[in-house]
């Protein structure tokens, strides 16, 4: 009997445990939890469904948020951006087959699985989230980044990027500033640094030739080499050699007056020749170095070859003692004109005709 009572007291008290503990674990009302609503689910962006011409531009108000996948990543809230013409050559399919190899290594995917596609590589904004790897920023901070091609890029409200293809925005730079420069920063020092071997401490006294010295590139690589007291001779056309002049151009060659060809036959040979332009230049650039010297030829006509694999020194030229904006480097970013983001697609337009004198930026906010 005593046994009994026993099992009756013990399967009435684990009767009562058990009907407190359903009791605490319903007491958290699912009416009080939150779901994120699809609105904040979601972002405007500009993308492309198909490669094609500028008509494959499409804008969405439903481009999902990107989510951090890996401990080393950051989101970015992207105040500005720019346009660089890689985007317009990646809009019409250049370099689809390496990119998508770069993107899945493995061949899961389908082919036209890329798609959606946002284009962009500048980002000038502030960091809304960390992943745990991340040591060097936090929410807040205001950073520039050059985003490698076979990421999802910028156009878009936010964008996600390793830590190391993002550095701590310049003080002294405003968003519209910073946008304007890490990627051809970027292609312009693998250029004359990691392939012409040319540093502050060798190039004093050097011969530079840079072909299409108004763009992007070619401006900022003016800046580099005099602020490195190299010999500067700039090319490109006479309404733009005001420009190159102010930027520290010692010798401006109009391509528009005569033969480049030609009117390079009375200059000295030169240490170090930058081609932004490319074809016919290809065929007699290289004579016009110094023999026997060392002397370096540069091409950028596909900036994407050049950059696939370098883009990785952001961290070793953004976030060292040449960073744009320090005291060892002054650098003055040349914007030719600020679009608003509505307006994307009249700035591809304006990419793709080339001429260009200095950067094309977008405002996203």
């Amino acid at each position: 009997m005593g046994f009994l009572k026993t099992c009756v007291f013990r399967r009435n008290a684990c009767t009562a445990v058990c009907f407190w503990r359903s009791q605490v674990v319903q007491k958290p009302s699912v009416r009080k939890i939150s779901t994120t609503s699809p609105r904040s689910t979601v972002m405007p962006a500009w993308v492309i469904d198909k490669y094609g011409s500028n008509e494959v531009l499409r804008f969405t108000q439903n481009m999902m948020i990107p989510m951090i996948h890996y401990p080393n990543e950051v989101i970015i809230k992207v105040h500005a951006a720019s346009i660089n013409p890689i985007d317009v050559n990646m809009r019409s399919g250049y370099g689809a087959t390496a990119l998508n190899m770069k993107r899945d290594p493995l061949h899961v995917k389908i082919k036209g699985e890329e798609f959606p596609l946002t284009l962009g590589r500048d980002v000038s904004g502030v960091v809304m989230e960390c992943g745990l790897d991340v040591r060097y920023f936090k929410p807040g901070d205001e950073v520039w980044a050059a985003v490698p091609p076979w990421k999802q890029g910028t156009l878009s409200e936010f964008v996600v990027v390793s830590g190391n293809e993002v550095s701590h925005k310049p003080r002294s730079l405003t968003h519209t500033q910073a946008a304007s420069l890490p990627y051809v920063a970027l292609t312009a020092w693998s250029a004359i640094n990691k392939v012409g071997g040319l540093n502050d401490r060798n190039c004093t006294g050097k011969r530079v030739l840079i072909l299409g010295a108004s763009g992007g590139v070619g401006t900022f690589a003016i800046q580099v080499m005099k602020a490195w007291n190299a010999h500067v001779t700039a090319v490109c056309s006479q309404d733009a050699s005001e420009l190159v002049r102010k930027l520290g151009a010692d010798d401006v060659i109009d391509y528009k007056s005569g033969n480049v060809e030609a009117q390079l036959k009375s200059s000295k040979p030169f240490d170090f020749i930058l081609d932004n332009v490319g074809g016919s230049t290809e065929t007699w650039a290289l004579k016009f170095l110094k023999k026997w010297s060392g002397a370096t030829y540069v091409t950028l006509v596909t900036p994407f070859l050049l950059n696939m694999d370098r883009l990785g020194i952001a961290d070793g030229m953004l976030q060292t003692g040449v960073t744009v904006g320090s005291k060892t480097l002054k650098i003055q970013p040349v914007i030719e004109k600020t679009f608003p983001f509505s307006k994307v697609p009249e700035a591809f337009l304006k990419v793709e005709r080339g001429h260009a004198r200095g950067k094309t930026v977008i405002n996203v906010v």
